[in-house]
């Protein structure tokens, strides 16, 4: 038998090339927080456009150009992070199933984690008509897969790739930075008529 793994759905992680500062981390654990669904989030939505993390905005959008140019192959196609924001998980808590509407790259920086402990997980999403028993779980019939997460780090995946975070069991609180990106410029071709110039758009 020989298996093609068509259109795969890639999620990248990259460590970034130096630890959080103490300025950064206080910057991100002290902000003011708000009620999300399972646990709290900033009430800042745009973070990353903080002067006190501008030289950890720019370690995260090379991430972003990264995973855009060398994994996508995109052609001419600078990008941008748009909102930015925080989010706390205590034992307990979790985050909710969701996808990120209006951006075509999202990412999370974990600014707390522990690999031993947290993970993310990833599902696929849509009716199963037959569902059989299967004798083990595996990336073609699994309905989700789970990836471990560190501090320090950096995962980037598809916007509408639908993601959570199970309840937090035990450990000291999960903090993650979570953003979304756009192209900064125009996306798309003017000759093959699917050009979108989106330069200038205001945040």
């Amino acid at each position: 038998m020989i298996v093609h793994n068509l259109f795969p759905t890639p999620v990248a992680f990259f460590d970034l090339p130096r630890g959080l500062t103490k300025k950064e981390l206080s910057c991100l654990s002290g902000q003011p927080r708000r009620s999300n669904q399972g646990n709290e989030t900033s009430k800042d939505n745009y973070l990353l456009d903080n002067p006190k993390l501008s030289e950890l905005a720019a370690m995260v959008l090379d991430c972003v150009e990264h995973y855009a140019t060398e994994v996508w192959r995109t052609k001419n196609t600078p990008m941008r992070i748009t909102q930015s924001w925080m989010n706390y998980t205590k034992p307990g808590q979790w985050h909710h199933k969701h996808a990120h509407p209006n951006s075509l790259f999202s990412g999370v920086l974990y600014v707390k984690a522990d690999e031993g402990r947290d993970k993310i997980f990833f599902h696929q999403d849509g009716y199963r008509q037959i569902k059989p028993v299967y004798s083990e779980w595996n990336l073609y019939n699994s309905e989700s897969w789970w990836l471990p997460v560190k501090s320090d780090s950096v995962v980037l995946f598809p916007s509408s790739f639908t993601h959570s975070v199970e309840t937090v069991q035990e450990g000291p609180e999960r903090m993650s930075l979570a953003f979304n990106t756009f192209p900064a410029d125009r996306v798309g071709d003017n000759q093959n008529l699917t050009e979108l110039i989106v330069k200038g758009a205001p945040l």
